[in-house]
């Protein structure tokens, strides 16, 4: 249009003006050139003439869309006619245009179902669940948009509803009459819209890896689209790699340990394992965030808030992570900062992550949610060991701790820049190398690596996660870095918990032995104190409340403990019962009588053969 300040008192008022009015698809743009030309008509003095107009030509415009609109079906008007990238669709008696979607009755208009071009055009079938979802493309103010939503969704006039949040011209009104075209148009162009398989995980899909291969379509939680996202590639894979080669030769086990758990996600469910937790810990400023940055690398976007969570959050949202992870690790920065939700419940949580399965919840139709399911490496950090949150020696199997000592890094800063600009390069390749290697022979490499590892004080769980992390380290380490920088089985061993330490029974033990030697008052009939019992030749008689108390004190069953020291012969036992009568002031009290030495005898004597050489070259005879 001519600028306004050239128009005058008889431009303004011509056809070619009000005709490109009329044109203007977007109805903003359409209002406000109204309005800056009605401001121009004034200042020209011919206002009242232009308003004249104005009402003339709408009056045309809409009996000219109304005649349209009322012209008899034909083969023609009986396919979509939207202007964009999309192909025309068969729609029957529906009149499908720019101007909207109206429905015919005996070749008159009936009513709107919708005022702007909508249609489906993609099913999405999801691979896990068989659910389908559907891509619906609509345009507003000119231009298309996209928008992807459960099929149930579209074929129900009070969910549809929903759909106006995002833009699209529906209501209560027009709701049945917009689901009905939707599934007309569907069902009259099957052959012709397309079936996409897609997926709500990431990581193995059968053969294939998501998001590597691109034939499955992620159709996941919009809550963690940012963190799908952020599995990307970006930056010069050459910089990434000769900067990983430069740290892996400082030969800091901080380093390795962590990126070979974040390679080791993925072999999770091929090697048959379950998911596990790798946890560095160590004082502040050591290098803790900057090593999980490193190993998050690998995969996807290490900067604040793309892949990287952490505690502040709740169990469901951390399964829901979990599962839309599935394989890849899931990566949670500092312990120490966590929701109250999980405070509270630290070992179920740690139980849960690592069972690999959520917990099983009702939906709204009162039937049973998809449970959330996931196999991959769990990466942590804090300045306290993630056990020392945890009493349970289950959870405790669980974890694989690396200690963090100072200065891992000579520049941090360097290391951290360098991650954020080139990342997401090697996870593809990775794939790609044990898609060639092939499950057998991976399976073998565990094997060898189980052998080596085997212990009989270990545990079996712990030993397990080991040996698929190190099938990792030594995969990366031929074929992406070839540096010859393996994790040595000796500096593998170092995270292993001695089987006797992971006990819960053999803890309580310990606990007892030493709250009996703290506590020695308490055992003195002399002082006056709440009593315990009395200690007689190297056996501690406690009265069978306080032994409750003390138990629960610790966080211990008595009951399973009682039992354990049973079969270990660490109780004296009467009469079938794990505890003793024992005479108090002429009362008599049942008491457990707990050795305090498991190698002391019956009389409360040490056995000669179990000194050290120091003690026996003491004794007085030989």
């Amino acid at each position: 249009m001519e600028p306004l300040a050239r128009l005058d008192s008889k431009s303004i008022l011509s056809e070619e003006i009000f005709l490109e009015i009329f044109d203007q698809e977007d109805e903003i743009t359409k209002a406000r050139m109204i309005l800056s030309l009605t401001d121009r008509a004034g200042e020209l003095g011919v206002k009242k003439k232009f308003e004249e107009l104005l009402k003339a030509y709408k009056r045309v415009d809409k009996e000219a869309k109304q005649r349209e609109r009322k012209k008899p079906i034909t083969m023609l008007d009986k396919w979509t006619n939207f202007e964009g990238p999309y192909n025309n669709m068969f729609c029957g008696a529906w009149i499908a245009g720019e101007d909207g979607v109206y429905a015919q009755n005996d070749s008159q208009v009936d009513a709107v179902a919708c005022y702007h071009p909508i249609l489906p055009v993609e099913r999405m079938k999801n691979l896990e669940t068989g659910e389908e979802q559907i891509k619906i493309a609509y345009k507003r103010n000119g231009r298309w948009d996209e928008i992807i939503v459960p099929k149930t969704m579209v074929t129900s006039a009070s969910k549809i509803v929903a759909l106006s949040g995002r833009g699209i011209s529906v209501t209560s009104e027009n709701a049945k009459l917009l689901v009905r075209f939707l599934s007309d148009v569907e069902n009259m162009n099957d052959s012709h819209i397309k079936v996409q398989y897609s997926t709500s995980k990431l990581g193995w899909i059968k053969d294939q890896f998501i998001p590597y291969d691109t034939e499955i379509v992620f159709d996941g939680d919009q809550r963690f689209r940012q963190a799908y996202e952020s599995v990307s590639e970006r930056g010069n894979w050459k910089i990434w790699q000769s900067h990983m080669l430069k740290l892996r030769k400082t030969k800091r086990l901080e380093i390795k340990f962590m990126m070979a758990a974040s390679f080791a996600s993925v072999l999770v469910s091929l090697l048959g394992g379950l998911p596990f937790i790798v946890d560095l810990w160590g004082e502040t400023e050591g290098g803790k965030t900057v090593s999980l940055m490193v190993a998050t690398s690998i995969w996807a976007n290490p900067d604040e808030s793309a892949y990287i969570g952490d505690f502040k959050t709740t169990e469901v949202a951390l399964e829901a992570k979990a599962d839309m992870l599935n394989h890849l690790p899931m990566v949670l920065d500092d312990t120490s900062k966590t929701s109250s939700r999980i405070r509270d419940n630290f070992e179920g949580m740690v139980y849960d992550m690592c069972s690999g399965k959520g917990k099983s919840r009702s939906n709204k139709e009162l039937g049973i949610s998809r449970e959330n399911r996931w196999k991959n490496c769990i990466l942590t950090n804090g300045e306290r060991p993630l056990n020392s949150y945890v009493s349970q020696g289950g959870a405790i199997n669980r974890i694989l701790e690396v200690e963090c000592k100072d200065n891992v890094y000579a520049d941090p800063q360097e290391t951290a820049e360098i991650v954020k600009k080139n990342y997401g390069l090697a996870g593809k390749r990775y794939i790609e190398v044990l898609k060639g290697i092939g499950k057998e022979k991976l399976h073998q490499m565990q094997k060898e690596f189980m052998q080596e590892l085997k212990d009989d004080e270990a545990m079996q769980k712990q030993s397990l996660s080991l040996s698929i992390l190190l099938v990792a380290d030594k995969v990366a380490t031929d074929y992406l870095f070839r540096d010859g920088e393996y994790i040595t089985i000796e500096q593998a061993k170092t995270v292993l918990i001695n089987r006797n330490d992971l006990s819960d029974n053999e803890r309580c033990y310990r606990y007892l032995q030493d709250k009996i030697a703290m506590n020695n008052q308490r055992f003195d009939m002399d002082t006056k104190v709440e009593k315990w019992g009395t200690l007689e030749k190297g056996v501690a008689i406690i009265y069978n409340q306080a032994f409750k108390e003390l138990c629960k004190s610790g966080g211990f069953s008595d009951k399973a403990f009682l039992s354990w020291a049973d079969r270990k012969g660490l109780i004296e036992t009467q009469g079938g019962r794990m505890t003793k009568v024992k005479k108090v002031d002429g009362n008599p009290i049942r008491c457990v009588f707990l050795r305090l030495n498991d190698n002391i005898d019956k009389d409360g004597f040490e056995p000669v053969e179990t000194m050290d050489k120091c003690e026996q070259e003491e004794l007085p005879f030989k």
